[in-house]
This record gives C-alpha cells, structure tokens and sequence, in this order.
C-alpha cells in the first residue's frame, strides 16, 4: 500500500468525520455549496458515506481503483460547488475551523488537485504489498496538507492574489 493511497484515506475517513463531528456547521456549508436549503442534511450524509465508503475502498486492494474514482468524483463535486460560488464569502467547511472567507482560486484548485491525484491512483496498478514507511509518509503528507490549508486561511498575504 503506498502513502499515497493512505493520505487520501486518512483525508477521506477525516473529511466523513468532520462531518459527524460538526454536523450543524456541516450541514449550513452543504446546503449553500449545493443551494439545496431543504436538503442540507441529506446532502451532508450522502457526501461523508461516499467519503467513507472511498476510504474504505481506498485500503482493499481489489477495491482500490473504485475507491479511488469514487473519491475522484467526490472533490470534483467539491471543486465545481466552488467554483459556481467564486468570490463569495462563506464557510465552504474545507477546515476544521469555522471561517467565513472569499471563495477563491486556491480553494476550487484544492479539491481538483485531490480529484486529479485519485484518479492518476485509480489507474496505477494495485500493489498489495505494505511498506513500513507508508504510514509515515502518508502522516506527513496530511500534515502538510492542514497545514496548507491554514496558510490560505490568512486573509490578506502580500504573497497570494485570489
């Protein structure tokens, strides 16, 4: 298993548990990405068990591709939802802290770029196989990802334009 697959699990098992966590927070940000109002909750539920069922998926060998294609569509969903609110304020709920911020081009760029890496790892070839480091590198990489995510969080830097 590389750390590849297991950073976009750990992000995906992270990203459905967030949504259990701070399901009333979640459920607002579901409902204005989607401009399904009413449907905010159902929404919320449908995203964190595809989330889910892509990590799951993500960890079985067999199962890897599907996982991978399912997550694929997921942050494609994600990218697109802001896409069509750029420029907006809002809390999209891409943090683990509740913030109101512009929708710019990195926040759409994030889910795409999660998108693009899970389907290149949709077509890799399966690799039962565990290594040791995996693990490792995949925590890395999952905190490099957070921790880019609270350096977009800064709301005016001199080194970013969106």
């Amino acid at each position: 298993m590389t750390a590849l697959t297991l950073f976009l699990a750990l992000l995906l098992a992270g990203s459905a548990a967030h949504k259990a966590l701070s399901r009333d927070r979640m459920v607002a940000a579901a409902a204005r990405l989607t401009g399904l109002y009413r449907q905010g909750q159902l929404v919320l539920i449908a995203a964190g068990c595809l989330e889910l069922a892509a990590a799951t998926a993500l960890l079985i060998p067999v199962l890897r591709p599907t996982g991978a294609l399912i997550a694929a569509g997921v942050w494609l969903g994600y990218a697109l939802a802001l896409l069509r609110l750029r420029g907006q304020t809002l809390d999209c709920g891409c943090d683990l802290v509740a913030r109101e911020k512009p929708v710019g081009r990195a926040q759409i760029l994030r889910p795409a770029a999660l998108s693009l890496l899970a389907l290149i790892l949709s077509l890799l070839p399966a690799d039962p196989s565990f290594a040791l480091d995996a693990p490792f590198a995949a925590a890395a990489m999952l905190a490099l990802y957070l921790g880019a995510s609270e350096l977009l969080a800064i709301p005016h830097p001199r080194w970013r334009n969106s």
